[in-house]
C-alpha cells in the first residue's frame, strides 16, 4: 500500500552568489540619479517648451539635468569597466532559460541606453548651443552649433529616454515578481548591506519551473 505520509521539503540548499559590494554601490547610485533625472527632465520640458516659462527655476532645472546627465554617463562607464574587469555573478539557478535570455537582453539594452541617452543629450546642448551650467560653468563643445541637427538629436534623446524608462519598468517588475511571487533570492543579490557574498536558496525552489 502506498505511503500516504506527505513528502517533506528537500532541506538541501543551493548557494547563489551575490553582486560584489562595489557593483551594488554602482547600481544603487545609478538608481538614485535616474530617479532624479527623469522627473526633472519632464518638468523642465513642461515649464520651458511646454508653458514657455523661461525663468530662474527653469534654468536651474536645465542646469541640474545637464550636470546629472554627465555624472550618470561617467558612473555608467565606471560601472561597465568594473563589470568587464571583475565580472558578474552567474544567473540565479531559479531562473528558467527564457528568463535568463530576457534578463540578459534587458540588462545590456539598459547599459546601451544609459550610455547613448547622455551622449545624445550632450550633443543636443552642443548643437543648440546651451552649454552653461548654473550660470557660471560652461561645458566644452564637441560639435559646432547647428539648430537643425539639434532638433533631430533632441528627439532621439527623448525617444531613448522613453525606451530606457520602459526597460527600467520591466526590470523592476521582474525583480518584484521574483521577490513576491517566486520568493527566491534574485532581488536579494543586489540589495545593499549584505555582508556575505552568497545566499542559500532551498533546492525545491531552485529546481522549480525549469
Amino acid at each position: 500500500m502506498p505511503n500516504s505520509t506527505p513528502s517533506q521539503p528537500d532541506s538541501r540548499a543551493s548557494h547563489i552568489e551575490c553582486y560584489r559590494p562595489l557593483a551594488r554601490v554602482f547600481h544603487w547610485l545609478t538608481v538614485l540619479l535616474l530617479a532624479t533625472q527623469f522627473p526633472v527632465g519632464l518638468y523642465m520640458v513642461y515649464r520651458g517648451p511646454g508653458q514657455n516659462i523661461w525663468d530662474a527655476t527653469t534654468n536651474t532645472l536645465y542646469s541640474g539635468h545637464k550636470l546629472v546627465g554627465v555624472v550618470i554617463f561617467a558612473l555608467v562607464v565606471l560601472r561597465l569597466s568594473y563589470r568587464l574587469i571583475v565580472g558578474a555573478p552567474a544567473p540565479a539557478p531559479t531562473l528558467t532559460r527564457w528568463q535568463k535570455v530576457i534578463s540578459a537582453l534587458n540588462h545590456w539594452s539598459m547599459y546601451l541606453l544609459l550610455v547613448l541617452v547622455p551622449v545624445l543629450g550632450y550633443l543636443a546642448i552642443c548643437y543648440f548651443p546651451a552649454l552653461g551650467i548654473f550660470g557660471g560653468v560652461s561645458l566644452p563643445a564637441i560639435v559646432a552649433p547647428d539648430r537643425a541637427t539639434y532638433d533631430q538629436v533632441i528627439d532621439w534623446h527623448a525617444a531613448g529616454a522613453g525606451a530606457l524608462a520602459g526597460l527600467i519598468c520591466l526590470h523592476v517588475a521582474a525583480a518584484l515578481y521574483h521577490y513576491f511571487i517566486r520568493r527566491d533570492d534574485v532581488l536579494a543579490r543586489m540589495l545593499p548591506g549584505l555582508g556575505d557574498s552568497r545566499l542559500e536558496t532551498p533546492a525545491r525552489q531552485v529546481s522549480s519551473r525549469r
